[in-house]
């Protein structure tokens, strides 16, 4: 598979670029940045290490403030205890707030209030309260909550930015997956370790049992099975033989190959992957638009309770509480969760979606596959293998079966067709196998060779019509039922008469059944388009169990069959992998490209099937589903609690004796925020393999 972007997420040298030691990824960083602004520049380490330091200073704050030694009924007097609060409390304002405080001010310049300006305002009030009483121009000692509201506000970033970060593990996995060395054979037959980032196209490797491909490429000499599964997700070896092409990151799991490399650094299919994930982590989608409109709107809510609730106090009589119950009101209200709901689930989905063969181009189309009607199903390479297999054998009276076969297969050895390969895979299936001499092709006819010591032939009707032959009557029902299925049928002659037959058909992906009759459990209409006769098609559709079948559609008509579901109400997905598939992959609601398909198919597409398994569309549907699911109560509950929240921070039950600190309402909002990850974090329980 290739993927082709304008987007780099590896390095020229073959490898996917790796995160630093912290955990964080540079370009990660410009992403979030992007998508989740109010931590542009930031990153696990800086908030674990601030953190840190707050708590640590926090703890003589609290110690020496007399409505902490009120409460517990001590008491501390030494030389400087007034310096305590603004000293302590200034460099805690100043450098543990240091990440909200410049955060507030690029919202305030970009015009987009979020969390960051009301953390920045509520600290910044808090701060100017307490210098204000260490002065003697105020009477509210506030630095103890000032240390302990900037702590929490870190401990709750620093846990979002780790929660992202785990999120965005895919990328450091798929990394991982490259190995740094290679060894590469000479021309003179002997190998040298060398970088893998070193390989160039063309270029001959070892590689040994166990060991990693170090590139994309074909195999030259060997047979092994590979490990595909951080590949495609599929949790099964897939066995590989001269000729056949293999991945960068597979792993050949029992015997050594050789292979050729056909690609390195950004143009293999893993790096195309990295920038999948990467983009699809950091695009956006209608529910983060959603997301960010609320806490634009939260920012104005707050705002104006805050106001509201300093002119209230205020004309009671009580600027102290006023101050207090403007900076609880300012905290409790800020969007953290709202803002940690939508980028979570993204980042959890699209790193679910990489590890499960699924790649996200455009995350409205991962959206949009949850209400989809009808999926459109082009047959050939999709739920077929695009290669014809023997489904069934006749002889005639002097002959059997298994004579049949056998011989057609010694006639078709040195034939390049495709049903002759088809034969002879079949008789290599079942063992048996004959020796032909004397090969001829007959030009539009079929060919002949000896076996035996006989002259055979096998070709179709325009063979019988050369030589003027008819079916023996034992034949004729057999054929018959075959021909009604659109079968190819071939027939073995011995001189002047038909011995046998045999018949072709392009063989049905086993894994096709169980996604169609998954895609029917879901609800899903399963609709099949082909080029192919419709009585071809109707058999295929009549062993699938499709709901409706467009056969003999040439390629330029297969987007107006989409539009005609459309038409019909149908929100509709076309999964396809050839280049005639590329105008109905791009009409249809949701297109998905099998990802062994062509580039073009590939690009018209929003989302892309590592594998060829038509199973993973109910993967997407599915995974669609959860991510909209879980979007959705992170949505209500990051937003809704604030309907309580704020009147409780505001002093709205103060006569009733309940009173809300403005340190209970940081550990009140990042508890919501706490929340918000943890529902998120159960996304990783839904089971994405085989369409489960």
């Amino acid at each position: 598979m290739a993927t082709h972007t304008d987007h780099t997420a590896s390095t020229g040298n073959g490898h996917v670029e790796r995160p630093d030691h912290d955990g964080h990824d540079p370009d990660v960083a410009a992403n979030e940045q992007a998508g989740h602004g109010a931590h542009a520049g930031h990153h696990v380490e800086m908030f674990r290490r601030r953190f840190w330091w707050s708590l640590l200073l926090t703890v003589p704050l609290v110690a020496t403030s007399h409505m902490v030694m009120d409460w517990f009924g001590y008491s501390l007097d030494f030389p400087g205890m007034g310096l305590v609060g603004p000293v302590l409390g200034t460099f805690v304002f100043l450098w543990g707030g240091w990440p909200f405080l410049t955060g507030g001010v690029q919202e305030a310049k970009a015009r987009q209030p979020g969390m960051m300006l009301l953390i920045a305002m509520a600290i910044t009030v808090a701060y100017g309260a307490s210098m204000a009483t260490s002065l003697d121009w105020f009477d509210l000692d506030f630095w103890w909550e000032l240390g302990a509201l900037i702590s929490i506000m870190l401990l709750g970033h620093w846990q979002e930015m780790k929660a992202l970060g785990q999120a965005q593990d895919a990328l450091a996995a798929l990394a991982a997956l490259l190995p740094d060395e290679a060894d590469r054979i000479n021309a003179d037959g002997s190998t040298e370790t060398v970088p893998a980032g070193s390989l160039t196209v063309g270029d001959l490797v070892l590689v040994r049992s166990g060991g990693h491909v170090p590139a994309d490429g074909d195999i030259t000499e060997g047979e092994a099975e590979l490990d595909e599964s951080m590949i495609t997700g599929e949790s099964r070896p897939v066995a590989k033989a001269p000729g056949d092409h293999v991945v960068a990151g597979t792993i050949a799991t029992d015997s050594s190959i050789r292979v050729e490399v056909t690609a390195v650094g950004d143009d293999t299919a893993l790096a195309g992957i990295g920038r999948l994930v990467a983009e699809a982590q950091a695009s956006g989608s209608r529910t983060q638009v959603l997301a960010d409109r609320a806490a634009a709107l939260l920012f104005y809510v707050a705002t104006t309770s805050a106001v509201i609730t300093a002119i209230a106090w205020s004309l009671v009589g009580d600027p102290n509480e006023a101050v207090v119950r403007v900076v609880t009101v300012l905290v409790i209200s800020c969007p953290h969760a709202l803002g940690l709901a939508i980028p979570l689930t993204t980042s959890l989905s699209s790193a679910m979606a990489a590890r499960n063969g699924i790649l996200i181009k455009d995350r409205l189309a991962l959206e949009a596959s949850r209400t989809l009607d009808a999926v459109l199903f082009d047959k050939t390479g999709t739920l077929t293998k695009g290669q014809h297999t023997v489904i069934g054998t006749a002889a005639a009276p002097s002959s059997t079966n298994d004579d049949v076969l056998r011989i057609a297969a010694a006639v078709e050895a040195d034939s390049e067709h495709p049903l002759a390969r088809a034969i002879v895979r079949a008789a290599d299936d079942a063992g048996d196998h004959a020796q032909a001499t004397d090969f001829r092709s007959i030009t539009g006819r079929g060919v002949e060779a000896t076996v035996d010591g006989g002259r055979f032939a096998v070709g179709g009707p325009a063979l019988l019509r050369q030589r003027d032959l008819t079916t023996p009557a034992e034949l004729t029902d057999d054929i018959d039922a075959w021909t009604r299925r659109g079968a190819a049928v071939l027939y073995l002659v011995r001189d002047s008469t038909v011995i046998g037959a045999l018949a072709l058909e392009d063989e049905i992906r086993p894994e096709a059944r169980e996604a169609i009759e998954a895609l029917h459990r879901i609800g899903r209409r399963v609709v099949m388009i082909t080029g192919d006769a419709q009585q071809v098609a109707d058999a295929v559709a009549a062993d699938l169990g499709v709901d409706e079948v467009f056969a003999e559609v040439l390629p330029e008509d297969k987007a107006n069959k989409v539009a005609e579901l459309q038409g019909r109400g149908l929100k509709v997905a076309m999964v396809g992998d050839g280049v005639n598939d590329a105008p109905a992959l791009a009409r249809a609601d949701v297109g998905i490209a099998i990802g062994a398909g062509t580039d073009v198919a590939i690009e018209s597409a929003g989302l892309i099937l590592a594998s060829s398994d038509p199973r993973g569309v109910v993967s997407i549907i599915t995974l669609a589903k959860a991510t909209y699911r879980k979007s959705l109560q992170n949505l209500t509950w990051a937003a809704g609690y604030n309907i309580i929240a704020i009147p409780l921070a505001a002093g709205a039950l103060q006569w009733a004796g309940v009173s809300m600190p403005p340190a209970v309402g940081a550990i009140l909002m990042s508890v919501s925020t706490i929340v918000v990850a943890l529902n998120a974090q159960l996304l990783r329980r839904v089971d994405l393999r085989s369409g489960s």
